[in-house]
Protein backbone atom coordinates (compact mmCIF):
# COMPACT_ATOMS: atom_id res chain seq x y z
CA UNK A 1 0.00 0.00 0.00
CA UNK A 2 1.06 3.38 -1.14
CA UNK A 3 -0.09 6.44 1.18
CA UNK A 4 0.72 9.83 0.62
CA UNK A 5 -0.36 12.86 2.14
CA UNK A 6 -0.45 16.51 1.46
CA UNK A 7 -0.38 19.08 3.53
CA UNK A 8 -1.77 22.87 2.71
CA UNK A 9 0.70 24.21 5.49
CA UNK A 10 2.16 27.54 4.11
CA UNK A 11 4.79 27.98 7.39
CA UNK A 12 6.31 25.53 9.58
CA UNK A 13 6.32 23.92 12.35
CA UNK A 14 2.66 23.33 12.26
CA UNK A 15 -0.03 21.20 13.84
CA UNK A 16 -0.94 19.94 10.57
CA UNK A 17 2.39 18.42 9.20
CA UNK A 18 2.43 17.00 12.61
CA UNK A 19 -0.49 14.85 12.16
CA UNK A 20 0.64 14.05 8.50
CA UNK A 21 4.09 13.15 10.33
CA UNK A 22 2.43 10.77 12.68
CA UNK A 23 0.79 9.35 9.40
CA UNK A 24 3.66 8.35 7.63
CA UNK A 25 5.55 7.27 10.70
CA UNK A 26 2.73 4.61 11.19
CA UNK A 27 2.53 3.86 7.81
CA UNK A 28 5.66 3.01 7.46
CA UNK A 29 5.96 1.34 10.98
CA UNK A 30 3.61 -1.30 9.34
CA UNK A 31 5.59 -2.00 6.61
CA UNK A 32 4.23 -0.23 3.88
CA UNK A 33 5.17 3.15 1.62
CA UNK A 34 4.59 6.51 2.92
CA UNK A 35 5.85 10.01 1.36
CA UNK A 36 4.53 13.46 2.40
CA UNK A 37 4.26 16.77 0.41
CA UNK A 38 3.86 20.27 2.38
CA UNK A 39 2.66 23.27 0.11
CA UNK A 40 5.20 25.36 1.99
CA UNK A 41 7.70 23.39 0.20
CA UNK A 42 6.05 23.83 -3.28
CA UNK A 43 4.28 27.13 -3.06
CA UNK A 44 7.18 28.97 -4.96
CA UNK A 45 6.51 26.87 -8.15
CA UNK A 46 3.09 25.73 -7.33
CA UNK A 47 1.08 29.51 -8.03
CA UNK A 48 2.55 29.87 -10.97
CA UNK A 49 1.50 26.85 -12.34
CA UNK A 50 -1.32 27.21 -14.81
CA UNK A 51 -0.70 24.19 -16.37
CA UNK A 52 0.42 20.53 -15.20
CA UNK A 53 2.98 19.90 -18.39
CA UNK A 54 4.81 23.69 -17.51
CA UNK A 55 4.86 22.74 -13.57
CA UNK A 56 8.32 22.76 -12.37
CA UNK A 57 9.87 19.44 -11.44
CA UNK A 58 8.87 19.54 -7.54
CA UNK A 59 5.39 19.99 -8.33
CA UNK A 60 5.41 17.23 -11.35
CA UNK A 61 6.67 15.25 -8.60
CA UNK A 62 4.23 15.46 -6.04
CA UNK A 63 1.15 15.21 -8.84
CA UNK A 64 3.07 12.31 -9.85
CA UNK A 65 3.22 11.03 -6.48
CA UNK A 66 -0.82 11.94 -6.23
CA UNK A 67 -1.50 10.05 -8.92
CA UNK A 68 0.73 7.19 -8.00
CA UNK A 69 -1.19 6.67 -4.45
CA UNK A 70 -3.30 3.63 -3.19
CA UNK A 71 -4.54 6.38 -0.03
CA UNK A 72 -4.53 9.78 0.00
CA UNK A 73 -4.47 11.48 3.05
CA UNK A 74 -5.31 15.52 2.37
CA UNK A 75 -5.50 17.77 5.67
CA UNK A 76 -4.75 21.39 5.73
CA UNK A 77 -5.08 24.22 8.53
CA UNK A 78 -8.36 26.08 8.43
CA UNK A 79 -7.95 29.09 6.26
CA UNK A 80 -11.38 31.29 6.34
CA UNK A 81 -13.64 28.48 7.06
CA UNK A 82 -11.94 26.14 4.31
CA UNK A 83 -8.58 24.20 3.25
CA UNK A 84 -6.18 26.98 1.39
CA UNK A 85 -6.95 28.34 -1.30
CA UNK A 86 -3.02 27.13 -2.98
CA UNK A 87 -4.15 23.55 -1.83
CA UNK A 88 -6.65 24.08 -4.09
CA UNK A 89 -4.92 25.37 -7.07
CA UNK A 90 -3.08 21.79 -6.53
CA UNK A 91 -6.00 19.91 -7.36
CA UNK A 92 -7.09 21.87 -10.04
CA UNK A 93 -3.88 20.37 -11.95
CA UNK A 94 -5.34 16.96 -11.15
CA UNK A 95 -7.07 15.38 -14.11
CA UNK A 96 -10.78 15.05 -12.78
CA UNK A 97 -11.03 11.48 -13.50
CA UNK A 98 -7.58 10.73 -12.28
CA UNK A 99 -8.79 9.84 -8.67
CA UNK A 100 -11.99 8.09 -8.94
CA UNK A 101 -12.43 4.96 -6.89
CA UNK A 102 -9.15 6.60 -4.72
CA UNK A 103 -9.18 6.34 -1.00
CA UNK A 104 -8.77 9.53 0.29
CA UNK A 105 -8.54 10.58 4.39
CA UNK A 106 -9.55 14.01 4.71
CA UNK A 107 -8.41 15.93 8.02
CA UNK A 108 -7.71 19.62 9.15
CA UNK A 109 -6.70 21.29 11.88
CA UNK A 110 -8.16 24.31 13.61
CA UNK A 111 -8.84 26.85 16.67
CA UNK A 112 -12.98 26.28 17.01
CA UNK A 113 -14.85 23.65 16.43
CA UNK A 114 -17.50 25.42 14.39
CA UNK A 115 -15.09 25.26 11.34
CA UNK A 116 -14.72 21.34 11.12
CA UNK A 117 -18.27 21.12 9.36
CA UNK A 118 -17.28 24.18 7.18
CA UNK A 119 -13.98 23.03 6.11
CA UNK A 120 -15.17 19.08 6.30
CA UNK A 121 -17.88 19.92 3.83
CA UNK A 122 -15.75 21.58 1.70
CA UNK A 123 -13.14 18.97 1.47
CA UNK A 124 -15.75 16.30 1.12
CA UNK A 125 -17.31 18.25 -2.04
CA UNK A 126 -13.53 18.14 -3.61
CA UNK A 127 -13.10 15.03 -3.69
CA UNK A 128 -16.78 14.06 -4.46
CA UNK A 129 -16.02 16.10 -7.55
CA UNK A 130 -13.32 13.62 -8.51
CA UNK A 131 -15.32 10.64 -7.50
CA UNK A 132 -12.94 9.38 -4.60
CA UNK A 133 -13.77 7.26 -2.00
CA UNK A 134 -14.10 9.40 1.12
CA UNK A 135 -13.86 7.90 4.28
CA UNK A 136 -16.92 8.74 6.14
CA UNK A 137 -14.68 9.81 9.63
CA UNK A 138 -13.17 13.19 9.01
CA UNK A 139 -10.53 13.89 11.20
CA UNK A 140 -10.49 17.77 12.58
CA UNK A 141 -7.77 18.11 15.76
CA UNK A 142 -8.19 21.48 17.54
CA UNK A 143 -5.37 22.91 19.91
CA UNK A 144 -6.15 20.63 23.04
CA UNK A 145 -5.58 17.78 20.56
CA UNK A 146 -1.97 18.44 21.41
CA UNK A 147 0.19 18.30 23.80
CA UNK A 148 3.84 19.45 23.58
CA UNK A 149 3.67 19.93 19.78
CA UNK A 150 2.76 16.15 19.93
CA UNK A 151 -0.67 14.26 19.19
CA UNK A 152 -2.90 13.54 21.71
CA UNK A 153 -3.79 9.96 22.80
CA UNK A 154 -7.56 10.35 21.50
CA UNK A 155 -5.88 11.92 18.09
CA UNK A 156 -3.39 9.31 18.07
CA UNK A 157 -5.99 6.18 18.51
CA UNK A 158 -8.14 8.24 15.60
CA UNK A 159 -5.90 8.59 13.10
CA UNK A 160 -4.81 4.96 13.84
CA UNK A 161 -8.64 3.83 13.12
CA UNK A 162 -8.85 5.78 9.88
CA UNK A 163 -5.46 4.10 8.65
CA UNK A 164 -6.62 0.56 9.57
CA UNK A 165 -9.81 1.23 7.85
CA UNK A 166 -7.32 2.52 4.74
CA UNK A 167 -5.78 -0.83 4.99
CA UNK A 168 -8.73 -2.70 4.86
CA UNK A 169 -10.06 -1.05 1.89
CA UNK A 170 -7.46 -1.37 -0.24
CA UNK A 171 -5.66 -4.67 0.62
CA UNK A 172 -6.54 -7.52 -2.21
Amino acid sequence: MKVVVITGNLSRPSKTRAVADFMVDRVRASGNEASCWDLVDLHPHLGATVLPSSAAEIVKAALNDILASDVLVVGSPVYKASYTGLLKHLFDLVDMKALKGRYVIPFATGKASSHKPLVEASMEALFDFFEAQIHSRFIFALDEDFQNDALSENLRALVDRELDAARRAVSP
